[in-house]
């Protein structure tokens, strides 16, 4: 075997050997806990850059915001679920914590960071969330917590049907402190998170009633196009109907009528209405009675002569 080819073999074997140390060392087979218990962290003030769009873009968030503070541990607040919202639509807020607990921040770090367009906000210490931590040793480390933390608090959650939200990540001391709170979550959501979803919901309600209010105007006239509904004109005959029988009953009721104090003119008239009316339907009915016993008549009176 030539030199050159035990040379390349032996840096090959090297290389994966590295790789594999590298990966191990960054937390390749590190233990993931999931529990419930109380937060990593207190109460705390950070400063922040709020952005939208996928999660992988927010590497340069923690860069910009560990130049200014590179002491300062830092922090990501995750309010979308990326397998649920579209990428471009996932929001974050990220940036470095300048007070933990009763501590208070320094003015001239608070000064630089408002100097770099940063905000500032408070969120209070909660009792219980749901936490788990990972190795911070390398870049690689962030790559591979994501990848195997996340899918370990998804089934956590889901399984003991928890309310956990937003997810927040905690880099210091060598580790990414992974945590949801289980109660006062809205106390966790950046003022730019809050306008958005009160904007939403202003437009959804704006126009839930436009299709409200556009379904009242098309009572006779479909959206102005000048055709008239086939609806709206059945209803209307039917409403004469209605009010034709209507007053013929109203009518029959008149004429039924009659008040305490004696009979007014309109009941004469009724009655003498009814007398004609019983003596038309009498001279009618005598009529036929009387075609009625003549045919007979005649018919037995045929077959006599015919007999004669």
């Amino acid at each position: 075997m030539p030199d050159w080819v035990s040379v390349c073999v032996i840096s090959l074997l090297l290389s994966l050997i590295t790789a594999a140390c590298y990966m191990l060392y960054s937390g390749l087979a590190s233990d993931i806990i999931v529990l419930t218990g109380s937060p990593p962290i207190k109460k705390i003030t950070f400063a922040y850059k709020f952005k939208q769009g996928p999660y992988e873009n927010c590497g340069q968030l923690f860069k910009e915001s560990h130049s200014i503070g590179p002491k300062l541990s830092c922090i990501g607040v995750y309010y979308d679920d990326p397998k649920k919202v579209p990428g471009p639509l996932c929001r974050y807020a990220v940036g470095s914590i300048l007070s933990e607990g009763e501590n208070k921040a320094d003015e001239e770090l608070l000064k630089s960071y408002k100097s770099s367009s940063f905000n500032v906000f408070s969120s209070p210490e909660v009792t219980h969330v749901v936490t788990t931590s990972f190795p911070h040793r390398t870049f690689l480390s962030i790559l591979l917590g994501v990848r195997r933390v996340y899918p370990q608090l998804e089934q956590y959650i889901k399984k003991r049907r928890l309310c956990a939200h937003p997810f927040i990540e905690i880099f210091r001391e060598g580790h990414i402190q992974f945590m949801a709170p289980l109660a006062r979550q809205g106390d966790f959501y950046v003022p730019e998170v809050r306008r958005k979803e009160r904007r939403i919901s202003e437009e959804e309600e704006m126009h839930s009633d436009s299709d409200v209010s556009g379904a009242d105007s098309n009572s006779e006239y479909s959206s102005g196009s000048g055709v008239l509904l086939l609806d709206s004109r059945e209803t209307s005959l039917a409403a004469s109907s209605v009010r034709s029988v209507s007053l013929q009953d109203q009518e029959e009721r008149d004429c039924r009528g009659r008040s305490s104090g004696g009979i007014s003119l309109k009941e004469l008239d009724c009655e003498q209405t009814g007398g004609q009316r019983a003596e038309r339907e009498e001279l009618l009915h005598g009529d036929s009675d009387q075609k009625s016993l003549e045919a007979p008549t005649q018919e037995w009176w045929g077959v006599v002569g015919g007999e004669e």
